[in-house]
């Protein structure tokens, strides 16, 4: 696995890095795990002010970060500064309200008294951590900040794409003075993870990536008898009802659908119209999507990214054009897209069949599929029809409906008249083949600590 920073704007290839070795492995664990020693000790009020000072130092070179997202993996700069930003949030999160995330509690017991049982949170070790190029910053500060935050240290096995990336959140860890060791990145392939795993010193794994790399990480894990949290991928439903406001969910979804490409898990990859304004909605669609332009995505007018990759054009023509053959109408919207640089013309499915594979399919760029439904019951069965679980979103005037209906999708996650969105201080997750576990808030501090509990037992019974 070559790990190299390779333009996709331009393909120019910029520069590429040597693999870790076995002995850049066994260093790194014993380092982080020396780190563990001394990190695991400091007061929760040590911790929070590094992570601070890591969250002024991001807030100050923000804009270097941002240029090296769009370098590695095409992100317009606009929203590769909002990735940023999102994760100085996440960081000060973590810094203001880890204390309280980790706080012990006393539960009550009738068998022991009152203030006998004593609950405390209390880190483990080093977690191994492996994300994607998606979203080369934000995909690592929301594990590396809870696990720091609860004492932990963090290996990182980045996506090859982002390998400059990578070593730069290294490097701002290191320079907001946590002990050296505490997070370190490694430039390994898949097979070499298991030689990782499989060292008791790493005491879990956190995935962010494709199905079958969370089922093969996860196998692994679970062969080590280690704890595993996958975020996979998504094809969340956009529903939109009839008593929704309709422009604004027009343009909710031309930019739920295509921002960064579409290259999200969580973005809005299936619209699901009711048949009363199907017609107007899919008008105003299509014309809102020939507007994006796509082109240099440090210009600021530039609204539709490259893809990352050659790979993931190649995959994403498949795709479609398995869809054509499944009899699906395939729509290229737009002005042509640059012909240099991995752009994908933005397109549109409808007449999806009822079994056709295009139905189960997450399509990983500006490709949408469209159902006309006839009314809420047949939206929410669509809706649920799909082997990911995720996010997705309702359009309704009716708040309170939405909320009712929202408790009807089998997802991680729902949103009222916006698309599936992230917040530094709101959690993230999914289910079915959209993984388990979830990070940010007081629910991702705690995938991966030691909830023990302590008893002050002055009974003299046994049982």
């Amino acid at each position: 696995m070559a790990y190299r920073t390779l333009n996709p704007f331009n393909k120019e290839l910029v520069k590429e890095f040597p693999s870790s070795t076995h002995e850049d492995i066994s260093a790194a664990i014993e380092k982080g795990h020396q780190a563990f020693l001394v990190w695991r000790d400091k007061s929760l009020e040590e911790r929070a002010a590094l992570l601070q000072k890591a969250a002024d130092i991001l807030r100050e070179q923000a804009d270097d970060y941002a240029k090296l997202i769009t370098l590695e993996m095409g992100k317009v700069f606009v929203e590769a500064k909002g990735e940023i930003a999102t994760c100085v949030g996440m960081l000060e999160d973590y810094a203001q309200h880890g204390a309280e995330y980790l706080a012990p509690r006393y539960m009550p017991s009738t068998k022991y008294g009152k203030d006998s049982v004593r609950l405390v949170h209390e880190p483990q070790g080093i977690i191994m951590t492996v994300e994607p190029w998606n979203f080369p910053a934000y995909q690592v500060i929301r594990i590396a900040a809870p696990q720091l935050m609860a004492g932990n240290t963090v290996l990182l096995k980045h996506a090859s794409i982002v390998p400059q990336c990578a070593l730069a959140f290294e490097k701002l860890f290191r320079d907001a003075g946590f002990p050296d060791g505490c997070f370190q990145s490694l430039f390994i392939s898949h097979d070499q993870l298991e030689e990782i795993i499989a060292d008791p010193r790493v005491r879990g794994v956190a995935l962010t990536g494709s199905e079958g790399a969370g089922s093969a990480v996860s196998a692994i894990a679970g062969k080590y008898l280690k704890k595993s949290t996958l975020e996979l991928g998504g094809a969340d439903a956009f529903i939109v009802l009839a008593d929704a406001d309709i422009d604004k969910a027009v343009a909710w979804a031309v930019m739920g659908r295509h921002w960064n490409g579409g290259q999200v898990c969580c973005s809005s990859k299936r619209m699901i119209i009711v048949d009363s304004i199907y017609d107007e909605f899919m008008e105003k669609y299509r014309a809102g999507v020939a507007k994006l332009r796509a082109g240099d995505p440090m210009d600021p007018h530039t609204q539709l990214a490259p893809l990352s990759s050659d790979e993931a054009v190649d995959k994403l023509r498949s795709q479609v054009e398995m869809a054509r053959k499944e009899g699906v109408t395939v729509e290229e919207i737009g002005n042509p897209v640059p012909e240099s640089g991995y752009f994908f013309q933005p397109t549109i499915l409808t007449d999806i069949p009822e079994g056709a594979q295009t139905r189960h399919t997450e399509f990983f760029g500006p490709v949408t599929s469209v159902y006309r439904v006839k009314d809420e019951d047949e939206a929410i069965t669509i809706a649920n029809d799909s082997p990911y679980g995720l996010g997705g979103s309702i359009f309704t005037s009716d708040i309170e409906h939405g909320k009712e209906l929202a408790r009807r999708i089998d997802t991680g996650m729902v949103y009222l008249n916006h698309p599936t969105g992230v917040g530094a201080d709101i959690p993230f997750g999914g289910v079915k083949n959209s993984g388990f576990g979830r990070e940010l808030t007081d629910l991702g501090i705690m995938e991966f600590v030691n909830s023990k509990i302590i008893v002050d037992s002055n009974i003299d019974d046994a049982f």
